[in-house]
């Protein structure tokens, strides 16, 4: 079957699956079924575009032995995602149909392998597991480009969690990739990376690895966990006898997360908010104070301050934290 029949058979099924015949089309289904697999031709279809628009760009598939692939430079998923009992599904479909979609690879001057994968990691460690070679697309792409594919390919497969979404935008940062990097690798917004980063900075990373991806948390619960550690006396502590409890073991993913969660809710720090405060002056006037606290710091300006100021002091954060970050490398 051609590309362009594959990808007008996708198109109907689509169309059978979102909609009604008894409505004309008009209503969409919500069947849990069908709406998965909906889904699931769905990602199909972005895959099918998306390897494409690369072939287009100049990119021929190509056989390569898994053993000459490095890893990718920032890591976008927890390492128990290439587990054999997580790529069971994987392996067998491609041990019965083949790799239908490459990867995405790319040299890199010096390295010890040929290759480094870009993305498609998961069809990579389950080739490694089969036994057989790994197809892929080569590219000659720079830092900048191969991080931004790699977090466009996961934004068209849509399967990455809330808090792998953190560590890879964190991850990054700490790799030296500007805010705009990070942005277009993550298709989102420099408040909403912002966030993310500032989540994975709160929490320990080996207490969030410990946690697992966890895609049944969403973004709401992850920021209620980060509050909660704030205010815990030792939250560190507390977190590691909850993972550590038998129960806790024995249960899935959201389970450890809900035990720290609960843990850390039970106990709260008695100790004062305030450790330290600064008063903000501008020419001998109050405007206001920073507050220091194991909760955070605040800053908080007084009632005579016009609401005006307030706005255009907030519309500058992003540009003050890009210099203090600039001014850390230096």
């Amino acid at each position: 079957m051609s590309r362009k029949d594959s990808k007008g058979l996708f198109a109907n099924v689509l169309g059978q699956l979102e909609s009604s015949p008894e409505r004309g089309g008009g209503q969409r289904t919500t069947s849990p079924h069908l709406l998965k697999v909906a889904a699931g031709v769905r990602q199909i279809q972005e895959r099918s575009e998306f390897a494409e628009r690369l072939l287009k760009d100049g990119g021929q598939i190509i056989e390569i032995d898994p053993d000459d692939v490095l890893d990718s430079a920032i890591p976008d998923r927890f390492a128990s995602a290439y587990d054999a009992a997580n790529l069971s599904e994987l392996m067998q479909s491609m041990g019965e149909h083949g790799q239908s979609t490459p990867g995405l690879v790319r040299s890199v001057q010096g390295a010890a392998k040929p290759f480094q994968i870009v993305f498609g990691r998961r069809r990579l460690a389950a080739a490694k597991l089969l036994g057989v070679k790994f197809k892929a697309i080569a590219r000659d792409l720079s830092d900048e480009d191969a991080v931004v594919l790699q977090g466009e390919e996961n934004s068209n497969r849509n399967d990455l969690s809330f808090i792998e979404r953190c560590l890879f935008a964190h991850s990054q940062e700490e790799a030296g990739f500007g805010r705009d990097v990070i942005c277009k690798s993550l298709s989102t917004g420099k408040s909403h990376i912002s966030e993310m980063i500032r989540l994975a900075n709160a929490l320990p990373r080996e207490i969030v690895l410990e946690i697992g991806p966890a895609p049944e948390i969403g973004r709401r619960r992850w920021l209620d966990l980060e509050a909660r550690w704030a205010a815990h006396a030792a939250p560190l502590q507390a977190a590691q006898e909850a993972l550590g409890r038998a129960e806790t073991l024995s249960g899935g993913r959201a389970a450890r997360f809900n035990a720290v969660f609960d843990v850390l809710g039970a106990e709260q720090d008695p100790t004062p908010a305030t450790v330290d405060a600064t008063q903000l002056v501008a020419h001998g006037l109050v405007l206001g104070q920073v507050s220091h606290a194991k909760s955070g710091s605040k800053l908080a300006f007084n009632k005579s301050v016009p609401a005006g100021f307030v706005d255009f002091v907030a519309a500058q954060i992003e540009t003050l934290h890009d210099q203090f970050v600039q001014r850390k490398k230096q």
